[in-house]
């Protein structure tokens, strides 16, 4: 008997067999869909736009943790059994993401196969990339940090998602994303320009060629 071809992802089907427990937010930029600390009671899902997480700590030092986009899910916290909110996430821009409750969430990854293996390859890459990240604090510079960070939100390496521009985002925000200063931020992107690594006027487009950054020793 042939074994069942596994089909694509598809957003449209996923959302029609949630069924009943959903609901679409229309997010303006700089809206807080959720704050570190609230109920962890559903897992959202980008249709279109961006979202920042960010962490607190106890002593008031913010630091971002994630920048995600269209296809991305947040919030799977809760399926683990996370109690509360770990991280605060903001609409970094006008987005469309469905929010979807828990409950709802564990019904169709145990009646749907399919979408369980996607799911769980998702968790798996993201895991391995909060791993990567960790080891980029550790080990690199905050030049090649920068460098790294620019070429991941303009998915390079992703195949048919190539984004060359980056979406307005404040140096304040990148020098959170990599433990650094505004400063240096500034610093390093004016020196990414004057290579041709980089443009930017009004908006950011990053070159392949930034890659020299990262893989020099």
């Amino acid at each position: 008997m042939a074994r069942k071809k596994t089909l694509p992802f598809d957003p449209k089907s996923f959302l029609t067999m949630v069924g009943h427990g959903k609901a679409t937010l229309k997010s303006q930029k700089k809206e807080r869909l959720f704050s570190q600390g609230d109920v962890a009671d559903a897992v959202f899902y980008i249709q279109t736009g961006k979202v920042k997480l960010t962490v607190v700590s106890s002593k008031g030092k913010e630091a971002v943790i994630a920048i995600l986009g269209r296809a991305d899910f947040f919030g799977e916290g809760c399926l683990a059994g996370q109690p509360v909110r770990m991280a605060t996430a903001i609409s970094m821009e006008a987005s469309t993401i469905v929010r979807i409750d828990k409950a709802a969430m564990i019904r169709v990854l145990h009646g749907e196969p399919a979408f369980s293996e996607l799911f769980m390859s998702y968790l798996l890459s993201r895991n391995i990339r909060i791993e990567e990240d960790l080891v980029d604090q550790l080990f690199n510079s905050s030049e090649k940090r920068l460098a790294r960070i620019l070429l991941l939100l303009a998915h390079f390496g992703k195949e048919g998602k190539a984004e060359r521009v980056i979406p307005k985002m404040s140096q304040e925000t990148l020098a959170e994303m990599i433990g650094t200063t505004r400063s240096r931020v500034s610093f390093f992107l004016n020196k990414f320009k004057k290579l041709g690594f980089i443009e930017y006027n009004g908006e950011l487009r990053v070159h392949s060629s930034l890659l020299n950054i990262v893989l020099h020793d």
